[in-house]
Formats: structure tokens, C-alpha cells, sequence
């Protein structure tokens, strides 16, 4: 059985919050806005034995939640969080959860609140409450999504805020750092939320806010060195997107050649993707990289597939088959040269990757399988190293500048690993490949043009399964549809459409029309994640 790299202890490095997720959709945002603070925390599932902690928190946040607390099974925390005498701040469902603990009462809402709401202060001469509203005005407009409420506090509770339909929308224990509020402050639509988080991380929490990009670097660099000895090497596989680019250069940096990195061609890759990649990574940044085009073996397998998840578990697989012949052929050049077995594998995971993962459900179901290097670990009996694993996408972002990474692979948009396969909706052939990908080329170059690169979080073209009745000069055309996709989003977990400016729209619809040769229609999709995902595959 392969072994895996046990997990980076920034907790045991830094002043840590721990949030303990409900299963709220905005669990993440509690994340990211407590990071934004400059202070690091962790998300673990609402069902953690605080026994089995391998830290202790300077502060606690109890999350909101999809399930009513009055319901058969609704989820509970560990009692003991209670007992650790450290400040906790419970959200939406989270604050009931206090109560019910506590011996407050709760009870379904008379009036649901779903929305704006205004919250009135009520500050308490000489308490410590005032702490989590310092600087915030009064009234102050709140985000609301809750069916249940506060009946009854819990004793030696006092009210700090209120609005119309909500009593006890935050209330805080006389003496003891414990505090609920009934609205998300991890929203943007709660106007002063973040200020509200921020006052309890550092002002109630007094946690040290120097969770900064810089001291990652030196922290984990350090950590790499540790793990992989003076001896050891590591293999990766890179794709030239910015997540593996900068666990590459971290690793670089840490041991130098004796990390190698491989770029596979899959034959669906964007246009002139392998070349740039190269340059970027072997002639800029100086990573030991070895380029395997195995387009034809890819597309070669694709043959005849249309089902999206085939497509990507050939890829996968053949992508597995490829990586560790090449593996094979480094780590005995390696050896020859000294330089030690390879024992390591790089990979790219984030921390949305490792939140999807932590339910207290258990892992959501598929709805669409990751392509990543998984299996490689138990085909290679390789040891698990992701420098990058409790980072958000914007945290990977933030470490570019600082590791001397070109701004233009910082900003550059998601790719994922099947590639083009997933953009060509039915079966993968080279010219329909060739088709997406050069729609695809026109349609990043006329929003990059446009001055729209960077508002957007990722844009591609995809080509679907049906053709259409056309005319072009003056002769009935039956041809290819092209759909457009550009979303924006701070973490990929819910997205939504980009608004395309019309001006802009017409000029990529006349360009892909013109110049793609099969095309004769053009589309823009505006649907948001949920209910649909980025990818149309």
C-alpha cells in the first residue's frame, strides 16, 4: 500500500482558528474570510472528537447549515468544544447549536427570514460583546438565511442585536467569550460581516494575524526539505496552469534537480499549449522537465467514445500509463547519476479539493471524476507530497509574484486534465479537436484584447454535438455550433456567468465564424454553478 504525506501542521505553526462545518454552502467563505484577516484556520467536519484534535484552537466557529436543528438527525457537535475554554462564535445554525448545549430552546420561525435584514445593535454597558461589533454601525445590513430561531436563550445570555422578525439574532454569555449571531457575516452581502469575523479572530481570538504568502514559503520549503532528505527525489506532473507551476518552482527551490517534473502531451491540450509550457517552465524557471507527446496513444483510445465519464477515465488511465514509463526511465538516470530512488509525488491538490472531501456526510457524491495522479500512488508505491493543500486558489495566486512566476501564467485560466475532450461534446476525433481549439484561441485572444481576462475566472469554447442550417456566401450551409463559457468566482465552488459585453460577443462570434472552418453558429451560455457545472463535461 502507498503511503501519503501527512498533511502540512501549519495548526501547530500558527495561531489557528478551527471552523466546524454543518454543512452550509458558505462554510468555505468562513474559511476564506478568516484567512483574508491574516489568520489561519482550518475547516474540519462538525462531527470532529475534539479528543483527537492534533491542535488546539485559539477560537472556535460553529457553521450554518442546510438542516433544521429540530430535525431527526440533523448533525451535532462534540460536547467538549464546549469545555475547551477557548472564544466560540456560532452562525446561523451554529448559534442554535450553542443554545441547544447551553440549555437555550429553539424552535421553526413564525417568520422565515431569507434576505437583507437590518440588524440593530444593542451594546451592554461594560461587557465584553462589544468586541465582536467594534467599528460596525448601528443599524447594519445582514445577510439572513434561516427557517428556524432562537426562542430562548441559553442562561447568562445577553442580547447584543435584533432585527424585526429576529429577537436573538446575536446574543453573547455575561462573562465567558462564547457569542451567536442569527445571519452569515462570511457573505458580501452582509455588509460589515467581514469586519465582524475579524473582530473575533484577532480582537476576541487575539490571534497574531501573520498568516502571510511569505512566511509559507520559508515554512514550507523547510517542510520539503525535511520530508524528502537530502538524498531523495520527487517526480511531478505539471501542465503549465498556475497550481502546478508553483508547487514545481516550491519545489524547486527546495531540492533543485532532483525534482522532475513531466509534461504529458495528450493531444488535447490548447493551441501551442506544450511549446509555452515549455518555455515557461524548463527555460524560465528552470525546472528539470521532460516533455512526452503521447497525442497519438490518446487520441488513439478516445476513437468512437462520446460518454463524458469514458473520456475521462481514458485519459486518466493512459495518462497514468504514460507518466510511469517516463517515471521509469528518470528514476534510472536518477540512480546512475547519484541523485537517489524516487520516492516522492508531487501533486497539485488545494484546499477546495480537501473541503469537498470533509463533509460530515461523507464525501459528496461524484457528480463528474477528477482527473489527477491519484492512482499513480498505488501503481508506484510512491509517497504523497501537496505543498499546496491547505491554500485557496487566490492564496496559489498571491505566491506567484513572490516565487518570480510571469503574471500571465499566474492569471491564466483552469484547464482541466482531460483537456479538450470534455470541450468536445460526443466523440473526439483530431479535426473536431482542432475545431474547439482554435475557437478556443479566438475567444481567449478577443477577451484578453478587451481588456476581460482578469475579470473573468475562466473562459473556453466549446464545441457541441449538433449542426445547424447557415448561409454563407449565398450558399446554404449545415455545420457546427460552438457554445462559449466565461464564469466568475472567488473559489469554483458556486459560480456564475460572466456578463459579455455585446461589442465583444459580436466581434468573437464574426471571428470563429470567418476563420474556424466547420462553424457556422455561435452561442453564449448563461447558466450559474449550481445548478450546472463549469465544465459542460
Amino acid at each position: 500500500m502507498a503511503s501519503t504525506d501527512a498533511a502540512p501542521q501549519f495548526a501547530n505553526m500558527y495561531d489557528t482558528v478551527l471552523i466546524l462545518d454543518f454543512g452550509s454552502q458558505y462554510s468555505h467563505l468562513i474559511t476564506r474570510r478568516v484567512r483574508e484577516a491574516g489568520v489561519y484556520c482550518e475547516l474540519l467536519p462538525c462531527t470532529q472528537k475534539i479528543a483527537e484534535l492534533k491542535f488546539k484552537p485559539k477560537g472556535i466557529i460553529l457553521s450554518g447549515s442546510p438542516f433544521s436543528i429540530t430535525d431527526d438527525g440533523a448533525p451535532h457537535v462534540d460536547p467538549e468544544v464546549f469545555n475547551l475554554g477557548v472564544p466560540i462564535l456560532g452562525i446561523c445554525y451554529g448559534l442554535q447549536e450553542l443554545a441547544r448545549n447551553l440549555g437555550g430552546e429553539t424552535s421553526l420561525a413564525v417568520k422565515r427570514e431569507y434576505g437583507f435584514a437590518e440588524l440593530n445593535l444593542h451594546p451592554q454597558a461594560d461587557h465584553h460583546s462589544h468586541k465582536l461589533f467594534q467599528d460596525v454601525p448601528s443599524p447594519t445590513n445582514v445577510w439572513m438565511s434561516h427557517g428556524d430561531h432562537l426562542e430562548k436563550p441559553p442562561r447568562d445570555f445577553v442580547v447584543i442585536g435584533s432585527t424585526t422578525t429576529s429577537e436573538y439574532a446575536a446574543v453573547a454569555h455575561h462573562t465567558l467569550p462564547m457569542y451567536g449571531i442569527q445571519f452569515h457575516p462570511e457573505v458580501t452581502h452582509s455588509i460589515d460581516g467581514a469586519l465582524v469575523l475579524r473582530n473575533f479572530v484577532i480582537g476576541i481570538c487575539e490571534c497574531e494575524a501573520n498568516w502571510t504568502m511569505s512566511s509559507f514559503i520559508d515554512k514550507e520549503i523547510e517542510r520539503i526539505r525535511t520530508l524528502v532528505g537530502p538524498t531523495g527525489s520527487v517526480i511531478g506532473a505539471v501542465s503549465g496552469g498556475v497550481d502546478s507551476t508553483v508547487a514545481a518552482v516550491l519545489m524547486k527551490r527546495a531540492i533543485g534537480d532532483r525534482f522532475h517534473a513531466v509534461l504529458v502531451d495528450n493531444g488535447v491540450m490548447r493551441l501551442n499549449e506544450c511549446e509555452q509550457a515549455k518555455q515557461m517552465l524548463a527555460d524560465n524557471l528552470g525546472i528539470n522537465l521532460t516533455v512526452a507527446d503521447a497525442s497519438d496513444l490518446f487520441l488513439g483510445r478516445l476513437k468512437g467514445v462520446t460518454d463524458p465519464e469514458k473520456k475521462r477515465k481514458i485519459i486518466g488511465n493512459t495518462f497514468i500509463e504514460v507518466f510511469e514509463a517516463e517515471s521509469h526511465k528518470i528514476d534510472e538516470v536518477s540512480r546512475q547519476n547519484g541523485q537517489g530512488a524516487i520516492e516522492w509525488l508531487l501533486q497539485g491538490t488545494i484546499y477546495p479539493d480537501v473541503i469537498e472531501s470533509i463533509s460530515f456526510k461523507g464525501p459528496s457524491a461524484t457528480i463528474k471524476s477528477h482527473h489527477n495522479v491519484g492512482g499513480l500512488l498505488e501503481v508506484m508505491r510512491l509517497k504523497l507530497i501537496e505543498p499546496l493543500r491547505e491554500l485557496f486558489k487566490d492564496e496559489v495566486r498571491a505566491l506567484g509574484p513572490l516565487l518570480d512566476i510571469h503574471e500571465d501564467l499566474i492569471w491564466r485560466h483552469p484547464f482541466p486534465g482531460p483537456g479538450i475532450a470534455i470541450r468536445v461534446l460526443g466523440e473526439v476525433t483530431p479535426s473536431q479537436v482542432e475545431i474547439a481549439r482554435r475557437a478556443d484561441f479566438i475567444y481567449i485572444d478577443e477577451i484578453k484584447k478587451a481588456g476581460l481576462y482578469r475579470q473573468i475566472s475562466q473562459a473556453y469554447a466549446a464545441l457541441l454535438p449538433v449542426r445547424s442550417v447557415g448561409v454563407m456566401g449565398d450558399q446554404r450551409t449545415y455545420e457546427q455550433v460552438i457554445a462559449l463559457r466565461a464564469v466568475e468566482t472567488k473559489d469554483f465552488m458556486t459560480a456564475d456567468w460572466f456578463p459579455m459585453p455585446v461589442e465583444v460577443l459580436k466581434r468573437i462570434s464574426n471571428r470563429i465564424i470567418n476563420e474556424v472552418h466547420g462553424v457556422n453558429r455561435v452561442l453564449y451560455d448563461v447558466s450559474s454553478k449550481p445548478p450546472s457545472t463549469i465544465e459542460f463535461e
